[in-house]
């Protein structure tokens, strides 16, 4: 009688068997979100910005992107020889301070 009861509480597959299972999602950590965020973006694919945006919380997003920023000046500073400033200022098109 226990068992009847069960099978019409609990969801089926197809089969009508046991219950159907996705495998679960792959996590995402907040600086492979913001690197596929900013690159989506930088190629104009907002599909993928918008997926990579879903991985994480808005405010872990944010945080990844500004360290995925401060590290991207330092490396193009060191390149170029010259200050993180002064290359933020250049890839915005801002005049020098």
């Amino acid at each position: 009688m226990l068992e009847r009861f069960r099978r019409h509480i609990r969801p089926t597959g197809r089969d009508g068997g046991a219950p159907a299972r996705r495998p679960p999602e792959r996590q995402h950590n907040l600086f492979e979100a913001a690197a596929v965020y900013v690159a989506a973006c930088a190629e104009n694919d907002p599909d993928r910005s918008a997926e990579a945006a879903r991985w994480v919380s808005p405010e872990a997003l944010s945080f990844g992107v500004n360290e995925l920023a401060c590290r991207a000046l330092v490396a193009l500073a060191r390149e170029r020889g010259t200050s993180p400033q002064h290359v933020a200022r250049s890839l915005l098109g801002l005049p020098a301070a």
